[in-house]
């Protein structure tokens, strides 16, 4: 915990000590030229609950941004969570798939070791969380989200009524990120090439103003981007009614901002007092002297 002078920084990001297991990469694959799919094994997942795909689960890294793969290495000093979402998960081969979207020069710490990892290595993670799926029995759906939420979208696309009616909008960073996805005949699949994903947070919107309504009562379901979801949670509530029991939105990143930073903007954005931001500024200059020191 750090703690300048009478501060307590677990008041703006919480500490818990979950029970981390070991796993184990067993291949590494690109899906789309966007987006890497890595497959882990090891017998850790021996006792990791069947039907948690959309949920997520918490990757661990170094402040240099290298993977923790040692239990003990936790115990030893700060780190780095990282989320993604459990996009398959397979018991019997004891096998889970998760989906990394890369970002080129961008890339974080996990789409950069995502990227190179290979065959073996080994990292910690946490979780899972809660899975994000829609309620299946509303009257249609709608869909959206960028590279980030593609991963669990598709893991609502899958597991949809064969009788659904409605849409999924997907953005994407090039024609080349397309994917084939799981759907019912029903649900259409619109896809948007958005080659500066964050810098224009208009796209998704757009595409989504686009759509024909459908009569009856939605459920919306959308993940992607800080400012792109601000704009479409603003329209979906002021434009078209549509009510909190009827909606799962949330910002999955922010454009230049690290998870850290990006958690400390979503919780301001939900209600959370301003001073949250000048006390993580704090904390995140105190972090630097620290380093600086070592």
């Amino acid at each position: 915990m750090l703690v300048f002078g009478q501060v307590d920084f677990s008041l703006i990001e919480p500490m818990s000590k979950p029970n981390y297991r070991v796993i184990v990469v067993k291949d590494s694959v690109k899906v789309t030229p966007n987006m890497q799919r890595v497959t882990f094994t090891g017998d850790d997942l021996a006792d990791f609950p069947e039907n948690y795909e959309s949920g997520y689960v918490k990757l661990l890294f170094s402040q240099q941004g290298q993977a923790i793969g040692d239990k003990e290495q936790v115990e030893k000093g700060k780190y780095l969570r990282r989320t993604y979402t459990v996009r398959a998960f397979n018991r019997e081969a004891s096998e889970l798939a998760i989906d990394f979207s890369l970002h080129g020069s961008k890339n974080g710490p996990a789409a950069t070791w995502a990227n190179s990892t290979k065959s073996g290595d080994t990292i910690l993670m946490g979780g899972p969380g809660p899975t994000k799926l829609v309620d299946n029995q509303a009257d249609w759906f709608l869909l959206a989200g960028d590279m980030s939420g593609l991963p669990a979208l598709a893991c609502n696309l899958e597991q949809l009524p064969e009788n659904a009616q409605g849409y999924a909008v997907i953005e994407v960073a090039s024609e080349a990120d397309k994917q084939d996805l799981k759907a019912p005949a029903g649900m259409l699949i619109k896809w948007v090439v958005n080659e500066k994903p964050g810098e224009n947070p208009e796209a998704l919107m757009e595409e989504i103003k686009a759509l024909s309504w459908k009569a009856g009562t939605p459920y919306v379901w959308v993940a992607c981007e800080f400012g792109a979801m601000k704009n479409i949670r603003d329209y979906l509530k002021n434009s078209r009614g549509i009510e909190s029991e009827n909606i799962y939105i949330s910002s999955y990143w922010k454009f230049d901002r690290t998870e850290e930073e990006h958690k400390v903007d979503k919780r301001i954005d939900a209600g959370a007092p301003p001073f949250i931001q000048v006390l993580w500024d704090i904390k995140a200059k105190c972090q630097k002297l620290l380093l600086l020191k070592k």
